[in-house]
């Protein structure tokens, strides 16, 4: 008959499952002369302190130095507009009229109160002459002259009133005509035929093509950093790095945001192929400072992880061991800035992917 087991106690299992795991990490770990051998051997890099570029790169806006938003000066229907966004204007152009039946009219009362002015005038200074030959024979009194004197003077200003008055309703007539100030290129349109134009109310935004300026958001907490920049540049959208003309800081910052506007005019020559709107970085340059900086291939960047494979003491078991990191500005070929997370002296991996394979040794120099 067959051989029966006593079943094992709950202790006496714990303790073979532990005698076996002991067992296979011994097999696991324990040297293999032929896995040694064949174990992938990885460049290592040692962390070390070393002077970088102190500065900030920001992300900006092109925009026009010349940009207008045109508005109407008078009140009434905008019966024509000429222009629709995109078109090139010259400065003078006619872009958008508004009805002047009303202003029309006013020019005609103009004109007809200017005729009745001079008129009365020429009459006032008939008289005035006529009494002062009268009165040069005697046959009126110095209180008529001073009189017809009077009616004169207020003839002559009645003339000048309504002379000005016509100037004012040409004016008007002239409000009703919106021109373009300059050369340049219309950026958007804010009303359409038939709208009601009011004085103060957007019609359209135009813009000159140049020069450009980059505009830039610096964070308030960073603006020390930015004013005592030893050197400010712009990375154009095709790459290109220049320097700005001029500069200017606006004196306030964002309330909301807590940002300081930076203005960075530039020359015609470098802009000549870009347009308001495209993007680009400002780099402000304060000198060099020592930091603690590795390669930026050296990065094992997985989702929100990021990591790099430390060189593991003498006598580990495993040649690297992964440890997070903090990282913080990207100084090009001088490598990336670590804030936390590895320590001078301690080597990592130049090739992250290679490293974390099993086996993984550092490479002997």
């Amino acid at each position: 008959m067959p051989t029966r087991f006593a079943p094992l106690s709950s202790a006496r299992r714990r303790a073979v499952l532990g005698a076996a795991l002991v067992c296979l990490t011994w097999v696991a770990v324990a040297p293999n002369p032929a896995r040694a051998a064949d174990a992938p051997r990885v460049e290592v890099h040692t962390v070390a302190r070393q002077p970088v570029g102190q500065g900030l790169i920001l992300d900006g806006t092109l925009e026009a130095v010349r940009q207008s938003t045109l508005s109407a000066q008078a009140s009434g229907r905008i019966a024509q507009l000429t222009v629709k966004a995109g078109d090139r204007v010259r400065a003078g152009q006619v872009l958008a009229l508004i009805d002047d039946r009303e202003t029309t009219a006013g020019v005609q009362r103009a004109q007809a109160a200017v005729t009745q002015a001079e008129a009365e005038a020429r009459n006032a200074e008939a008289h005035l002459k006529r009494t002062r030959e009268l009165r040069a024979q005697g046959f009126v009194s110095q209180a008529a002259l001073d009189t017809a004197q009077a009616q004169a003077d207020a003839a002559r200003a009645a003339v000048a009133q309504a002379r000005a008055a016509q100037s004012q309703s040409a004016l008007a007539q002239g409000f009703t005509r919106l021109t373009a100030p300059y050369d340049g290129y219309v950026l958007a349109t804010h009303a359409e035929v038939g709208d009601l134009a009011v004085p103060g109310r957007p019609i359209l935004t135009l813009y000159a093509p140049q020069p450009l300026r980059a505009t830039v958001q610096v964070p308030a907490s960073r603006a020390p950093l930015a004013s005592s920049a030893q050197r400010v540049e712009v990375q154009l959208p095709d790459g290109r790095w220049v320097q700005p003309a001029a500069q200017t800081r606006v004196p306030s910052a964002d309330p909301v945001a807590q940002t300081i506007e930076w203005r960075l005019d530039l020359a015609s020559a470098d802009t000549a192929a870009h347009v308001p709107g495209q993007s680009v970085k400002v780099r402000f340059a304060a000198g060099t400072q020592e930091r603690l900086v590795i390669p930026a291939r050296a990065l094992l960047r997985r989702g929100e992880l990021t990591a790099v494979y430390v060189a593991a003491p003498a006598g580990s078991p495993t040649g690297f061991v992964l440890r997070a990191v903090r990282v913080g500005t990207d100084h090009g070929e001088a490598g990336v800035e670590v804030l936390s997370g590895v320590q001078p002296g301690d080597r990592v991996a130049l090739d992250p992917v290679r490293a974390g394979l099993a086996g993984a040794q550092p490479a002997q120099r």
